[in-house]
């Protein structure tokens, strides 16, 4: 006959059965709580899928007992899981506050350089030498008008009267005199002006003696250097303020800019500061 106690259904190793559930349900949260969670709500669904198959598989083979045990386990971990994803979540949504606030700022500082550079460009910039040409236009005028006095003296058609050889030989005279007088004349003064030029660098790592020096090296006749200086720009840049004296008949703006800009490697432009003449 069978001992009364082995017909009795009772579960003397249940204790040792829910430490070992406890353990492994202990382990296998650490391991979850290890993870970043990156991506999106569906990955954390498939999670929590996996752990809920996980304990109902440990709780087959532990038996009912185990019931209340697993499913404490099981709220737990999604609770802590729910609770991480809201974290992640809010801080997302920091890091994207902080990435549009930064994109505003460097948008808006990009429009002050650029609207910085183009007053610089537009405000430094001196009139072309067209702004001489009234004056040199008033002296030649001053001379045609000594011409025309000289003119008016000597009349080179005669009158409207019937010419006679007296009047042809007084005329061929008048012409004469007056061809004499223009050879005495001779050329006039050399037109000089002085020029104040605004060499601009590509930089401020650019080295602006190199600039001078390169500058300087252009001769040509007509042309002699001044003073020079070098004038803050802005953000650490300088530019390169020279001076010269040129004959204007043979050297013009035009073409000092085409002799400095051929510098290409150190100069971005150059600009006319003063125009004066001499």
């Amino acid at each position: 006959m069978a001992h009364p106690l082995l017909l009795e259904s009772i579960w003397f190793d249940r204790h040792r059965v829910e430490d070992a559930e406890r353990i492994y349900q202990e382990k296998l949260a650490s391991q979850h709580a290890g993870l970043v969670i990156e991506g999106s709500s569906s990955s954390l669904v498939s999670e929590i899928a996996r752990a809920r198959q996980n304990i109902q598989n440990t709780l087959s083979t532990a038996g009912g007992t185990g019931l209340a045990v697993g499913l404490a386990v099981e709220n737990n971990l999604v609770g802590e899981l729910k609770s991480r994803l809201c974290a992640v979540e809010k801080e997302n949504k920091d890091l994207k506050k902080v990435t549009q606030d930064l994109q505003a700022a460097v948008s808006k500082l990009q429009e002050k350089v650029s609207a910085l550079e183009k007053s610089q460009t537009s405000g430094g910039a001196a009139p072309k030498p067209a702004a001489a040409a009234p004056a040199k236009k008033e002296e030649e005028d001053e001379d045609d008008d000594d011409d025309d006095d000289d003119d008016s003296d000597i009349d080179l058609f005669g009158s409207d009267a019937e010419e006679d050889e007296a009047a042809a030989k007084l005329k061929e005279e008048r012409l004469k005199a007056y061809q004499e007088k223009k050879a005495k004349k001779g050329p006039g003064p050399v037109a000089k002006s002085n020029i104040v030029l605004d060499v601009k660098p590509w930089d401020d790592e650019t080295d602006m003696e190199d600039v001078e020096a390169k500058v300087r090296s252009i001769e040509m006749d007509g042309l002699k250097w001044g003073a020079s200086r070098l004038v803050p720009v802005g953000y650490g840049i300088k530019k390169l303020q020279i001076s010269c004296v040129v004959e204007d008949e043979k050297v013009g703006t035009d073409l000092l800019e085409e002799q400095i800009t051929a510098f290409d490697d150190l100069v971005q432009s150059m600009d006319v500061v003063a125009f004066n003449k001499v």
